[in-house]
């Protein structure tokens, strides 16, 4: 009776996930009638009209990118909270966003193009995260759950200690407001290039977290239980860090930093479906790419200037998950 619940959820979610990336299409500052999206997209953006040049090369891109994003960091958030047996734990409590962070903002003041912008922040979240696992497999004296959490908290601290060391050298007039736009997230100079860049990374984290969605329930027994059934927790923990950071790493290297999105999608996917990994992970991936797409359309279309997306889901996700804080404690 579960499974055939879970199932219908799943087809109510694609289906919303559809209605949205309709949505997305159609609304903006040049808005596109139903007949122009069916006609454009039946001609492939061969037409040469206006609203082909906004669909393919704007809106599509931007879609596309935003349900990559949002489903890699509700996936990555879902991961790493099954990994630590803690729902209020988020994608960055490694330090991912704050050493892709630094490293955008030493490209930036480096004066490097978007690429090398990209480059750096996706090799500063992963060797943040590396420096973090290296400490923390140092200390043998404590949980290493434990000291992972408080090993990425201190170097997260340090990292953002270094970000904003940066942009007090940085040009005011020139560098600082695109370190400051870059930091806040969003998706408006996003172009297929930089997906294409990014998804094979996305993928190569994710098809392991799919091959090991069975193995990642046995976490939450704890390193005693797991080894007694013949689990090696340690190889299995430190691939799923690899799985989770190298998503984040790659979403937000082009991104930017997009807050709450992997606590709070799957903290309402555990609601809906509980906390079994294999149930947990696919509905976290389809309500967040839902989630960021309908973010999205709103940061695009609330304003007469572009909303960063990092602020409005920082703005959405922290009010609903004190609601649901809130909620859970009256229940419980």
């Amino acid at each position: 009776m579960f499974a055939t619940r879970w199932r219908l959820l799943i087809i109510i979610l694609a289906i919303l996930l559809f209605l949205a990336s309709i949505l997305s299409l159609l609304s903006g500052k040049y808005p596109l009638a139903l007949n122009e999206l069916w006609h454009s997209l039946l001609s492939g953006g061969k037409g040469g009209s206006d609203a082909d040049s906004v669909l393919w090369k704007l809106r599509l891109p931007r879609l596309f990118a935003a349900i990559v994003v949002g489903a890699a960091l509700a996936v990555a958030g879902s991961t790493y909270q099954a990994i630590f047996r803690n729902p209020l734990v988020s994608p960055d409590i490694l330090g991912v966003s704050a050493g892709a962070g630094l490293g955008a903002v030493l490209a930036i003041f480096l004066n490097l193009p978007f690429a090398g912008v990209q480059l750096f922040a996706f090799v500063g979240g992963m060797l943040a995260v590396a420096l973090v696992y290296l400490l923390s497999s140092s200390s043998r004296h404590f949980d290493p759950v434990l000291v992972l959490v408080l090993a990425g908290v201190a170097i997260g601290s340090l990292l953002s200690a270094g970000i904003s060391l940066v942009k007090i050298l940085a040009d005011p007039y020139s560098q600082l407001s695109t370190m400051t736009f870059w930091l806040l997230g969003g998706l408006n100079s996003v172009s297929q290039r930089e997906i294409l860049w990014a998804l094979p990374f996305v993928l190569l984290g994710l098809i392991p977290l799919i091959l090991l969605r069975w193995r990642v329930n046995l976490l939450s027994l704890g390193d005693m239980d797991g080894r007694a059934l013949g689990l090696n927790t340690g190889l299995l923990r430190l691939i799923l860090i690899a799985c989770a950071t190298l998503i984040t790493a790659a979403v937000v290297s082009f991104a930017g930093i997009i807050a709450w999105v992997g606590l709070v999608i799957p903290h309402i996917a555990r609601l809906l479906v509980g906390s079994e990994f294999s149930r947990l992970m696919p509905t976290s991936l389809l309500i967040g790419a839902v989630f960021l797409t309908l973010t999205d359309t709103i940061a695009r279309n609330a304003a007469n200037i572009e909303l960063p997306l990092g602020v409005l889901t920082s703005l959405i996700g922290a009010p609903f998950f004190l609601y649901l804080l809130i909620k859970g404690g009256r229940r419980g």
